[in-house]
């Protein structure tokens, strides 16, 4: 999968706000080294910086796009193009901070105490994953995947479930944590344009499958797709579109 930052960053606003509001819940003080692990294209280095200017910062992100953007903009930082599923510090961080990244990466009884595990002792693991996927935006991929002849293609790109309940997460983490605090918030987002969920979903979820297609199917499947979350969403009197987005947030200390 490539990404394509102007897309996503469409959305920039209702994209950090989660971001922002997990970093506020963050108690460190002063912390030495910090990870952002899916840093994208590098949208939080500036708030790092800013609330802790001694600090070390390392992005971490698979995509060349994205770290471009982000080492063009953001040169205080320093940016590693890797795997977040494989790349390790050489050292335990203060901090690791993942928003929205976490959730396109599988067996997460593994991922999350591996990354726990890097954590230095009275640091913190902060993350955020949307868990939105039960809503018309994510269920009517399926459907416009199901309903046309890419299907052969689409379906074994599907993800039906990336990110599981909050005990999941509970679990796997409560016997090692010395303290873990775990919920959830939905978004009221307010989008305005044109079928601005599709657009929404363009820059993240749908993704995937629209890189896997050539031209013509990608502009029918598209189609199809875009026409379901027209209805799905209407438009409010004032033409704006109501977009609720739930996401979870863990803050572990370990």
């Amino acid at each position: 999968m490539t990404w394509d930052p102007t897309q996503y960053l469409k959305f920039a606003g209702e994209r950090l706000q989660p971001a922002i509001d997990l970093l506020q819940r963050v108690p460190l003080a002063s912390p030495g080294t910090v990870v952002d692990m899916g840093c994208g294209a590098g949208n939080l280095t500036p708030l790092f910086l800013a609330r802790w200017p001694e600090a070390k910062i390392t992005g971490v992100d698979s995509s060349p796009e994205m770290l471009a953007k982000a080492r063009a903009q953001y040169p205080q930082a320093s940016y590693v193009e890797a795997s977040f599923a494989e790349w390790r510090p050489p050292e335990p961080v203060d901090l690791l901070y993942s928003n929205a990244a976490l959730h396109w990466l599988g067996e997460h009884e593994t991922l999350f105490p591996s990354l726990f595990s890097i954590v230095k002792p009275g640091g913190y693991m902060a993350v955020q994953m949307p868990r939105n996927f039960a809503a018309p935006s994510h269920t009517n991929i399926l459907a416009a995947a199901e309903a046309g002849p890419w299907a052969p293609k689409l379906l074994p790109l599907l993800r039906r479930n990336p990110v599981s309940e909050p005990g999941f997460y509970w679990r796997l983490l409560h016997g090692k944590a010395a303290e873990l605090h775990i919920w959830e918030t939905e978004y009221t987002q307010v989008l305005s344009g044109e079928n601005p969920v599709a657009e929404f979903t363009k820059g993240s979820a749908l993704k995937p499958l629209l890189d896997a297609l050539g031209a013509e199917e990608r502009a029918a499947f598209e189609a199809d797709y875009r026409a379901r979350i027209a209805k799905a969403y209407p438009k409010e009197a004032n033409g704006s579109t109501l977009f609720p987005f739930r996401r979870l947030f863990i803050l572990a200390r370990a």
